[in-house]
């Protein structure tokens, strides 16, 4: 289509979703903290005064789930009765049992292994089966999608004007989306900004929409991208007292497509939140954004997406598909063969070269897992662009 609209949506970090997210990611980081081997697959659920943890963790180390819960909710600002949940006096219920053996074998011991191909990247095979997909574009100086990216920008200021007082009547619940127009295939203007947000009893919505416009809207979305035609759609129920886990039950791995690059691209449906890095949803997922944004980086395509599939228990990938749309400078075969000689999908090499084994994984939980130049993630580097273009014959 030479003319079309897309948009995608982001959330903050009081949406009971993103909280239980958090809290199984603050879980697995005081976990790695303590016991880098671990295995950890932690799932929360939260709702009306309950949080209830469970999953499977095999680990050396104790950690305090029911102290980190609250921790997180707390942090978060649903601290007091007036945002409807409270960290303080809410019930926190723990369910957690031991990795299934049958696939610790496989886990500790790769199919290769078992094999006799003793190398040192062969040592653990992956954690599930499964398709992950890497992504990049040059649309944004992270080489995100724009939607994606103005979304989560905008939901990140909600975040931020909240909890410096800026605007001193919001609840940490809320949630963002933005409809960008294209044009062959380019962002050219924005055509709707939707924002909804929590708030207290005494806020009108002519003020909700005049204070967001002023201190989230502006100083996030580039003037030059809007025009008089652009829609702004503030709390458009009119209402939104009632929010966070007492208005709709969270669940930990519901936002994937926030977590990644907002419905732009596909999507494996593999959750990251709650897992140590053997689980190849994660780690996968990560090396293959590393490898499309270098791809992006090195000038080899415009639009780059990786798809990687894992056997259980084994250690290299099924296979490494490589698809440009049509913008690579040489074929997608030829670029699928560069990528496989350059990056080594193996989970203990993906590991070992992203640094996957330190606790970094709480602060990826709200505002997306990819384009965090942010956060100076391993995965966002691009210094493989060279040895990429050494071969890519043009």
């Amino acid at each position: 289509m030479s003319k079309y609209l897309f948009t995608s949506e982001s959330v903050t970090e009081g949406h009971p979703d993103k909280m239980c997210d958090q809290i199984s990611d603050a879980i697995l980081d005081a976990i790695l903290k303590k016991d880098s081997q671990a295995h950890v697959a932690c799932e929360v659920t939260a709702t009306t005064g309950l949080i209830h943890i469970m999953g499977e963790i095999t680990t050396s180390c104790y950690v305090d789930i029911d102290k980190i819960a609250r921790n997180v909710v707390n942090s978060i600002g649903y601290n007091n009765p007036e945002c409807g949940f409270n960290g303080n006096t809410c019930a926190v219920i723990s369910s957690i049992n031991s990795q299934s053996p049958d696939i610790s074998r496989g886990v500790n011991t790769s199919y290769e292994s078992r094999d006799g191909r003793n190398d040192t990247f062969n040592r653990i095979g992956a954690g599930d089966q499964g398709i992950m997909f890497g992504f990049a574009c040059d649309e944004t100086p992270e080489l995100m999608p724009l939607p994606i990216s103005l979304a989560h920008k905008l939901a990140k200021r909600l975040t931020e004007v909240r909890k410096t007082g800026i605007i001193d009547y919001l609840r940490p619940d809320g949630k963002t989306q933005v409809t960008v127009e294209y044009e062959d295939g380019k962002p050219v203007r924005i055509d709707t900004i939707l924002i909804s947000t929590q708030h207290s009893e005494k806020a009108v919505l002519s003020k909700i929409h005049a204070d967001l416009t002023e201190h989230v809207i502006a100083p996030v979305i580039p003037s030059e991208l809007m025009d008089e035609d652009t829609k702004i759609l503030v709390n458009p129920t009119g209402r939104f007292v009632i929010g966070g886990p007492v208005a709709d039950t969270g669940l930990t791995g519901r936002k994937i497509i926030v977590d990644t690059y907002g419905g732009y691209s596909r999507h494996g449906g593999g959750a990251f939140s709650g897992k140590d890095p053997t689980k190849v949803d994660r780690s996968a997922a990560y090396a293959a954004r590393y490898a499309a944004k270098n791809v992006v980086a090195a000038g080899i395509a415009k639009k780059c997406e990786i798809q990687l599939s894992y056997a259980i228990g084994v250690a290299r990938p099924v296979s490494v598909m490589v698809d440009t749309f049509g913008t690579g400078i040489v074929s997608d075969e030829e670029i699928s063969e560069a990528v496989s000689q350059v990056f080594d999908f193996r989970p203990s090499a993906i590991i070992s070269s992203l640094h996957l084994e330190l606790p970094i994984y709480r602060k990826l939980s709200a505002y997306g897992h990819m384009g965090r130049e942010d956060l100076k993630v391993s995965w966002e580097r691009t210094d493989k662009t060279e040895e990429l273009l050494k071969l890519i014959h043009q």
